[in-house]
């Protein structure tokens, strides 16, 4: 048993979890640790009213995301929105975890006059509020058509772009102790143990990565269950139209990687990195990268059709960011340069990042952020 350092039961949500694991016989799965930790109403991480997206800790931010960071991101991601709203002959779009807004306010922007509705599907009213003063505040002239829901419809007809939702996502821990596999979870500190809240606990399970060998003892890997469903669950929604999905993450061979023995688990904080999810429970993000194939996977598996995958910097070129950036080099606008930058250069977002498309068997099209450097054939 490992165990974390100087976590603390004094927050409402780690004495509302420390309770929920005694309740549960003193083990709960990380998975519903994960999913306490970050959307427990009012006291979740993301339930909150803090302002997580930002450029810099003295905003009070943790995390920095593509929107953010530069409007060309949005002006190159509504290129393929448009497109594919054309191809599918639909005239709404879908964005499910919409952050600070400013995606939602970018597209609205470029595309305002070619949809009839922009629905975000976010369970946190601190986020939808903020979400609503953000688009207000950029593009008055199209607030009306912003709506809010908080569970998916029986049809979606329209497009559907999510950035940096799928890494959110609760996911379940296994650790490989050279014998057998082990489901990790979260217990209660005990004996020489009691001065940390939460632990580490691990017990025997049925649960296997999708590859079998290669594995050395003491690795420990995730298995996105939930972000899977999500996919299938929205396959059977969205009957015309397509999805199009932004985050950092690996096709299979790499995600189960022998080399990557720790995983992809990361916290947020300030800014700051590190790898303790059971420390500061509720007031960081905890993440993982995402696994492409199994997204893949499920969508074809739930009848949609893979429209491409690339990096993030091959799909914004493909959408006409190199014109953008020639503008603003034209213009002499320096910063917009450099921040664009980080969107499409290696060491930052342009490779780490990935794009997927989906699209409904009725609607298949040549998605444009995929005519160059498509790298399906990896999944």
């Amino acid at each position: 048993m490992q165990t974390t350092s100087n976590p603390s039961v004094a927050s409402p949500l780690a004495a509302s979890l420390a309770d929920e694991i005694r309740t549960q016989g003193g083990w709960i799965s990380f998975e519903r640790y994960m999913e306490r930790a970050l959307y427990t109403p009012g006291l979740g991480y993301y339930a909150r009213g803090d302002r997580q997206f930002g450029a810099l800790p003295a905003s009070g931010s943790d995390f920095i995301t593509a929107p953010e960071l530069s409007p060309l991101f949005g002006r190159a991601v509504a290129r393929q929105l448009e497109q594919a709203l054309a191809a599918t002959g639909t005239q709404a779009l879908w964005e499910f975890g919409a952050g600070s807004g400013a995606l939602a306010a970018q597209v609205l922007e470029a595309l305002g006059e070619q949809i009839t509705s922009y629905t975000i599907v976010d369970l946190s009213s601190t986020l939808r509020e903020r979400q609503r003063q953000t688009v207000l505040e950029r593009v008055p002239q199209h607030a009306a058509k912003l709506r809010w829901v908080t569970q998916l419809p029986e049809r979606i007809d329209g497009v559907v772009v999510a950035n940096e939702l799928l890494d959110a996502m609760p996911v379940v821990l296994l650790h490989w102790d050279g014998a057998q596999w082990l489901e990790r979870g979260v217990g209660l500190g005990t004996g020489q143990d009691a001065a940390q809240a939460f632990v580490w606990a691990d017990r025997p399970t049925a649960l296997r990565p999708p590859v079998e060998s290669g594995f050395v003892p003491g690795t420990v890997i995730e298995l996105p269950r939930q972000a899977s469903a999500f996919i299938t669950t929205l396959a059977g929604v969205v009957q015309r139209g397509a999805a199009f999905f932004l985050d950092y993450g690996f096709p299979e061979r790499e995600f189960y990687h022998p080399q990557r023995v720790g995983g992809t688990l990361m916290c947020h904080r300030a800014h700051q990195a590190d790898t303790d999810p059971l420390d500061a429970v509720g007031e960081k993000d905890i993440t993982v990268h995402v696994d492409f194939t199994a997204i893949a996977l499920a969508g074809q598996d739930a009848g949609m059709e893979v429209l491409g995958y690339t990096s993030q910097a091959r799909f914004l070129f493909n959408c006409g960011l190199l014109e953008d950036l020639q503008l603003a080099s034209d213009q002499r606008n320096v910063p917009a340069l450099a921040a664009a930058q980080k969107l499409i250069t290696e060491h930052e977002m342009g490779e780490l990042f990935k794009v997927i498309g989906l699209a409904a068997a009725a609607t298949p099209f040549e998605a444009r952020g995929f005519t160059a450097g498509d790298r399906s054939h990896t999944l």
